[in-house]
């Protein structure tokens, strides 16, 4: 018998491609997105799209009933902006996670997988990140996502869903939005060499990431939602190797366009982690996790998927709630 997946945020990136990966599967795809953070040509033919903001329960209840599965993506995944835009990314985070908790337990929903994120961790005093770290989120992003894990952890165990939380970080590739001037640093960087523009620094530059190609954290995703081998679980989804700082990063783009680099840098962002890596441990133990995608080989993925589409100009489509004077002036003055 066919089984039903609902994807929250299936238009974005990582919503997108999860999709296709269930259709291959052959299941009976349902796609959420109200479109603010993904492109509509990422969309698949083969999905039942519906385009609905999940602050609408009542809108939204509906499209649960008869599924299986919930993987909820869908978030307004703005670490930085959340610091001048809080309320907007608060109820577009933790709000609509209880709507789809509330949803899912209406409808009879028998799984929930919750994709949520590095920002949980916060500044701690090692890296890697091992998920029995206690979160020390430190801006409202952060802030709500622990939230979200919170709530569905809490409707879950107390009406018997099965709910695996997974903590992907960086992802990197195809689909990725790229003209969103607030987020996605390498697909901003590569955005403004194919316009002849510096690639913008805030800070020193040494703040250090890993990077994630989409398709190594997708495979134990799949597991993850189609067993049960990490149910009731936390679980970092991403490579713990290739620890680089934004200004490597900036290197490797210039070297693969053949650009001429010499970067803008710009005051550090408020709340900034400086040092964010999440230990892959747990996910090689129960997911099967392998890093098969070197970051250089995942930028050039980007690049090319980018240059496939060629240069946009950045949309400035979200608001600033409030301008401080440490509001990034790259944001207030759209410079970016």
């Amino acid at each position: 018998m066919q089984k039903t997946v609902l994807i929250t945020g299936a238009a974005g990136f990582l919503g997108s491609h999860l999709a296709d990966s269930f259709v291959e599967k052959n299941y009976r795809v349902i796609g959420i997105d109200n479109l603010i953070g993904g492109y509509v040509e990422n969309l698949s033919k083969k999905i039942e799209f519906y385009k609905l903001d999940l602050n609408d329960l009542d809108l939204i209840v509906p499209k649960f009933v008869g599924v299986d599965l919930v993987v909820h993506a869908a978030c307004t995944a703005y670490e930085g902006l959340s610091v001048f835009s809080p309320a907007l990314v608060v109820r577009n985070t933790m709000q609509i996670t209880t709507n789809v908790m509330s949803a899912s337990v209406k409808a009879g929903v028998r799984k929930i997988i919750y994709m949520s994120s590095m920002a949980r961790y916060g500044e701690q005093d090692i890296v890697p990140f091992v998920e029995s770290m206690i979160p020390k989120p430190q801006d409202p992003y952060g802030i709500a996502k622990y939230s979200a894990e919170l709530i569905v952890k809490n409707i879950a165990e107390t009406h018997n869903l099965e709910f695996t939380i997974l903590v992907p970080h960086n992802i990197i590739g195809p689909r990725q939005k790229f003209d969103d001037p607030f987020r996605n640093v390498a697909s901003i960087m590569v955005n403004r060499m194919l316009q002849n523009k510096q690639p913008i620094i805030y800070g020193n530059g040494e703040q250090r990431r890993c990077f994630s190609f989409i398709q190594d954290v997708i495979d134990p995703m799949m597991i993850a939602c189609e067993s049960d081998v990490a149910n009731s679980q936390l679980v970092n989804i991403g490579p713990d190797e290739e620890f680089v700082s934004i200004n490597e990063l900036a290197m490797k783009l210039a070297k693969i366009l053949n650009f001429a680099l010499d970067p803008i840098y710009e005051p550090g962002r408020p709340q900034e982690v400086f040092l964010a890596n999440c230990s892959a441990n747990l996910a090689r133990e129960l997911l099967g996790y392998s890093t098969k995608i070197s970051l250089e080989t995942g930028l050039i993925e980007l690049v090319n998927w980018i240059k496939t589409y060629g240069p946009r100009p950045f949309k400035y489509h979200l608001p600033l709630e409030f301008i401080t004077p440490k509001t990034p002036k790259t944001w207030t003055d759209q410079l970016i």
